[in-house]
């Protein structure tokens, strides 16, 4: 099992969750956060005042599934995802050792269950 965390552009996120569904991926969880990479700061405006935006919005994607699922699944992030200028984001991959149901209260060995939103 692995888990992917891929940190998008908000405007990119729809694109991306047609690509996900497209490929059979419907279980993750999406939230909002603000970060700093090599995107440049930008200039704002608020109540007649210049200011500086040193973190820039983004969404955080978060997917488990199952080992054979990822490259796909990080190829389509990729290609849903990318406007080729800084600040598209980045992908992690993560092992994940074991994962509950807590309706249940057991461990769901089938992981692909979780990716496809049935668990």
């Amino acid at each position: 099992m692995k888990k992917i965390e891929a940190i998008i552009r908000p405007e990119r996120l729809t694109e991306t969750i047609k690509g996900l569904k497209k490929i059979g991926i419907t279980g993750f969880t999406v939230s909002q956060v603000v970060g700093r990479g090599k995107q440049k700061d930008t200039q704002g405006v608020y109540r007649g005042k210049n200011y500086q935006v040193t973190l820039h919005p983004k969404v955080k994607m978060e997917i488990v599934l199952s080992d054979y699922l990822v490259e796909s699944t990080i190829q389509t992030i990729v290609k849903s995802a990318q406007t080729s200028e800084d600040g598209d984001g980045k992908i992690y991959v993560y092992p994940i050792l074991e994962a509950y149901n807590i309706r249940t209260g057991t461990i769901d060995y089938d992981i692909e269950d979780l990716a496809k939103g049935e668990g």
